[in-house]
């Protein structure tokens, strides 16, 4: 097993998360954006391990790029009865953010190193990633602890999470070849 790829795929397909943490740490407990964000990694590893082959047999790529409108969905809501539901489930809240942003990199990109993998080597892949998830939440919270990056994101938090919600979404369209597949139907 190779622990150098692991951690360069999981940064890579984390990469965007780790910005919008800065904004779910500065609303929700630590503790309940990292349980939130480990059940996520956890669910995206194992579908990657499980189900990796056969969703490339039945699903084209284009089809997870509908993922992308739920980032977009999240940013247009309406902001207080948004505040509303996820103050009373942070955890689901941070949960349901990273399976929106996520769910298409990680089984894309996780799917081709793990599914060649036993079952020891997936479990021991999932605790290493799990122990990188833990250290991630830690760092991303020392990061948004900054005086200059906590100003920023009391300030101009709210318009900032909703900007790169709708990014993430353009993008997850963009990349998951879904515009490419709608332009071709004309």
């Amino acid at each position: 097993m190779n622990y150098w790829l692991l951690l360069v795929t999981f940064v890579a397909v984390n990469l965007d998360f780790f910005i919008i943490m800065l904004f779910l740490l500065h609303r929700y407990r630590t503790v309940d954006v990292m349980v939130g964000y480990l059940v996520g990694v956890v669910i995206l590893m194992t579908l990657s391990f499980t189900i990796g082959k056969a969703l490339a047999l039945f699903l084209p790529e284009w089809i997870l790029g509908l993922l992308g409108f739920l980032p977009i969905y999240m940013a247009l809501h309406d902001k207080d009865e948004a505040a509303q539901q996820t103050d009373r489930a942070p955890i689901l809240a941070t949960l349901t953010t990273y399976l929106a942003v996520c769910t298409g990199c990680n089984l894309s990109i996780f799917l081709p190193v793990l599914t060649g993998m036993t079952f020891s080597h997936f479990a021991m892949a999932l605790i290493f990633i799990g122990a990188l998830a833990v250290a991630v939440v830690w760092l991303i919270r020392a990061i948004g602890e900054l005086p200059v990056v906590k100003r920023a994101l009391t300030r101009y938090g709210e318009i900032l999470m909703k900007v790169i919600y709708i990014g993430v979404g353009l993008y997850v369209f963009y990349d998951s070849g879904l515009i490419t597949h709608l332009l071709n139907l004309v």
